[in-house]
């Protein structure tokens, strides 16, 4: 691939990683990833805005030769310092030797973690720090855990272009780099992904970053994300309203049935309580851990207005892919959930508990006993888990409507 002009005197100059199959070790991304850059050329000054994972230095390099010559590029801005952003980095400061590099406050101290700074024309640019290219100006907006602390968003007026770094982003790989280029269900789908596994857990700092952005009234059309497709025209108040709602966490009239199983006991009371759901008319999603990745569960979680767990007793416990599973769900902090609980047991019944124990720690509403069963389901029990779904089902409906 090549460089492509975005705007006039603005390129993207980043790369495509068709193979990445786990985003950053705990999030699949099926259908790889991008991680882009930007190369700004102003009347007098050049600027790179981010890099890239180390691993594609070359590529970054050779596109931005399709452009101009590496030591005629003056500065470097780097809105973020995760490696997939700033791998790249130490190498293109030592092939450009920019004149200075612009990093938010808290990313001052991040790239001093990362690398060896020594020497280096780092400039710290709070939010309103703003230089100019020669006909283009860099202003520079703080967009503090969006999804870590030192992200920031460079913003150009006389363009209406905004470079956002990990907000707004996709895991996708194509040769395309509109949104407006690619199947529009599938663009929604993986962007509510990316939400639900990245930016889930900082959902209030989005709704108060979303809400100063639109204070400071900037006339964006076009919205430029380090990962994935970019948004122009109509589409930019489209990703504004998808993280709106998405920040929002509105519940949808939809449970999620989570679990695993040793001898299909644990498995068949999930699929009694999914027919009592399915007979108040609600949309229920079926996931064994076992079968589905634990970000998949949470790509289905994020909408659902119910989640209902359910494990057998293992050695006092609850089996690990369980443990692992609710470990995860509760460090992307879902809100608005109600929940329930089932599970069977052998020799000790701990599992409810614990599990009870766990969506209270996520501050889930539990209208519902628990069901446990001793071994296997009776058809006594199967009522029970059917009478379990089909509360669960009516409460749901009174939350949504």
């Amino acid at each position: 691939m090549k460089a492509q002009e975005i705007k006039k005197g603005i390129h993207f100059v980043g790369a495509v990683d068709w193979n990445c199959r786990n985003f950053h070790g705990y999030s699949l991304s099926p259908k790889g990833t991008t991680y882009n850059a930007f190369l700004v050329q102003g009347g007098e000054k050049t600027a790179l805005i981010d890099t890239v994972k180390a691993d594609f230095t070359d590529t970054l390099a050779c596109n931005i030769a399709h452009v101009t010559e590496l030591e005629k590029i003056d500065y470097i801005v780097a809105n973020h310092i995760e490696p997939d952003h700033s791998g790249a980095l130490p190498r293109m400061v030592e092939m450009i030797k920019p004149e200075k590099i612009f990093v938010s406050p808290m990313g001052e101290r991040a790239v001093k973690t990362y690398y060896k700074t020594e020497g280096w024309p780092l400039e710290v640019v709070p939010s309103g720090s703003e230089i100019s290219l020669g006909g283009k100006t860099l202003q520079f907006v703080e967009t503090r855990m969006l999804h870590w602390p030192d992200n920031m968003l460079t913003y150009i007026p006389e363009d209406k272009i905004a470079f956002t770094s990990d907000a707004f982003g996709q895991n996708w790989a194509t040769s395309e780099r509109f949104a407006d280029q690619v199947c529009r269900a599938t663009l929604e789908q993986l962007l509510s992904d990316y939400y639900a596994n990245i930016v889930l857990p900082y959902s209030s700092k989005v709704i108060s970053v979303l809400d100063e952005l639109e204070k400071m009234n900037l006339d964006i059309d076009m919205l430029c994300p380090d990962h994935g497709l970019i948004y122009r025209g109509d589409d930019v108040r489209f990703a504004f309203d998808s993280y709106r709602k998405f920040a929002n966490q509105e519940p949808t009239r939809k449970a999620v049935i989570v679990f695993d199983t040793m001898w299909h006991s644990t498995e068949k009371m999930a699929k009694a309580i999914a027919s009592g759901l399915e007979s108040e008319e609600v949309s229920v999603r079926l996931m064994s851990v076992k079968q589905n990745h634990h970000s998949d569960v949470m790509s289905e979680v994020m909408d659902a207005a119910a989640v209902i767990v359910g494990s057998p007793t293992h050695n006092n416990g609850i089996l690990p892919g369980m443990a692992g599973m609710l470990t995860y769900m509760k460090g992307l902090r879902p809100q608005n959930k109600i929940g329930a609980v089932f599970g069977s047991f052998g020799w000790s019944g701990e599992c409810v508990k614990i599990l009870t124990d766990w969506l209270e720690s996520m501050k889930m509403e539990l209208p519902v006993e628990p069901v446990k069963v001793k071994n296997r389901p009776t058809h006594e029990t199967y009522g029970q888990c059917f009478d379990l779904g089909q509360k669960i089902g009516q409460a749901i409906k009174k939350r949504t409507g």
